[in-house]
């Protein structure tokens, strides 16, 4: 008989731990919960200046953490909270004068 490859209690949240302890963003805490998506994106832009790890442009790393968290998240994301990030992500754009 095959024994499983892993074999664990819990599963493992892999996403939870990239989006903890990405080594692209130091982000705030809740910062996917926030009701303005104009603060969402302003404390996504602000994580990724501040960050001495990134490997891209500070715009390029914000914009991947918040797809990466709504696509993460998939249909157990609320629908309003997905509206909310989706907004987000335009006013991420709009902070760094990019177009759709």
């Amino acid at each position: 008989m095959l024994e499983p490859l892993v074999s664990s209690s819990k599963p493992k949240r892999w996403s939870q731990r990239v989006t903890q302890t990405s080594n692209a963003l130091d982000l705030e805490p809740g910062v996917f919960t926030l009701d303005d998506p104009k603060e969402i994106a302003r404390s996504l832009i602000h994580s990724a200046e501040q960050s001495t790890r990134r490997r891209s442009s500070p715009y390029r790393s914000a914009m991947s953490m918040l797809s990466f968290y709504i696509n993460r998240a998939g249909r157990n994301l609320p629908k309003g909270q997905r509206a909310r990030l989706e907004r987000a992500k335009d006013e991420l754009r709009a902070l760094c004068g990019k177009e759709r």
